[in-house]
């Protein structure tokens, strides 16, 4: 809407037709006083403001409107037939005015320039409403973001409290089992079930073990005790254990790195256990696993190949994801999903690597790199 002030009726009313002939939407005020009235009252796209009004004239009331914060975006064009000299225009536009015309007015020029400035106004306005609606989005954001965060924050703080409270009876249970199960004969009934509820509570205390890791990961506060040790024996190691664990399996290593590693010796044995029950998990009919070990480029290279289910190409992209999970078409396999993701953490924190092949139905290769000391 557009807003005439002038306190000739005349001059008012000529104006007001000339501008809805046009389509423009008009109000009218009769003194610069009443003017600062509707203006607080009501929103303008333009102003066309008399400089010579009894009382308040035009230049005063545009220094008023360019003053306020709610009104000094609006444009004026002020009308003049008497001010005509050069020092009462630069005073209409130091005032505010962004256009200063002398009567008699061309009605040609008069509408050219008020649809200029009808349209800039109405395409700030449409600025304005963007960066607000923007602003707004961004604190929304930033809300949400900080809401996420403080959630996300709570729930590492429950996982790795819950993983403590959980540690200490499940490892009083192992310890009275153990002692159970030494008590009893090889040939005890009992033995049978003692030694499945072990392998059920080795399972738990994993699982446990591996939400207080990544808990402690996502806080960065899982520690790292580097030393310097013996990658070879390491394998041999974690590859011995495993085989006490599942005697079943044929488990074979080939190859060897000759050199020394300076790193956290028991993580890097977690995740060559990790890949290795992986393997035993994933192949259940196929009792072979394959280690080989070699050095290339000052990096020593471990690959654990097993031939079980094997792994969808679609999916091998999200296997160290946090929280995947790799379902086969006939079994369901326990655990959280967050094995991997923990390996691939320690691994990234030696300056290593992990990945992977896999053909579906034929079996998988996982790999790790660690530099050499």
């Amino acid at each position: 809407m557009i807003l005439i002030v002038d306190d000739t009726a005349e001059n008012i009313f000529t104006l007001r037709t000339l501008l809805e002939l046009h389509s423009f939407p008009t109000d009218t005020a009769a003194s610069g006083e009443e003017a600062l009235k509707k203006v607080l009252k009501r929103s303008y796209a333009l102003i066309i403001l008399d400089v010579q009004m009894p009382g308040m004239d035009g230049f005063e009331v545009a220094e008023i409107l360019s003053g306020n914060n709610a009104t000094k975006d609006i444009p004026v064009i002020f009308l003049s037939a008497i001010n005509v000299d050069k020092r009462y225009i630069t005073r209409g536009y130091l005032s505010g005015g962004i256009d200063y015309v002398t009567k008699p007015i061309d009605p040609d020029i008069l509408l050219l320039r008020v649809k200029t400035f009808y349209r800039l106004y109405e395409q700030n306005r449409v600025l304005n409403e963007v960066q607000s609606n923007l602003r707004k989005e961004i604190e929304y954001r930033k809300l949400a973001q900080q809401e996420a965060q403080e959630a996300s924050r709570r729930k590492d703080e429950f996982m790795s409290i819950a993983s403590h409270e959980l540690k200490t009876p499940l490892a009083s249970m192992k310890a009275y089992m153990q002692l159970v199960d030494r008590s009893l004969t090889k040939d005890d009934k009992i033995k049978t079930y003692i030694d499945r509820t072990l392998i059920q509570i080795n399972k738990l205390n994993t699982l446990i073990t591996d939400l207080l890791d990544m808990s402690r990961l996502e806080n960065g506060k899982l520690k790292f005790n580097e030393t310097l040790f013996n990658f070879d024996e390491l394998v041999r190691d974690a590859t011995e254990m495993i085989r006490q664990t599942y005697p079943d399996y044929n488990i074979s290593v080939n190859g060897q790195t000759g050199i020394m590693v300076k790193g956290d010796e028991p993580r890097l044995e977690q995740v060559l256990l990790n890949y290795l029950t992986n393997a035993v998990k994933y192949s259940p009919d196929v009792k072979e696993i394959q280690i080989h070990i070699r050095l290339e480029k000052n990096m020593a290279i471990v690959s654990v190949r097993d031939f079980g289910i094997g792994i969808p190409k679609q999916s091998q992209s999200e296997v160290f994801r946090k929280f995947y999970r790799v379902e086969g078409s006939e079994h369901r396999f326990q655990g959280l999903g967050v094995g991997l993701y923990i390996c691939s953490e320690i691994i990234q924190r030696h300056k290593g690597s992990c990945w992977l092949q896999s053909e579906y139905g034929k079996g998988s290769t996982f790999f790790f790199s660690i530099p050499a000391a």
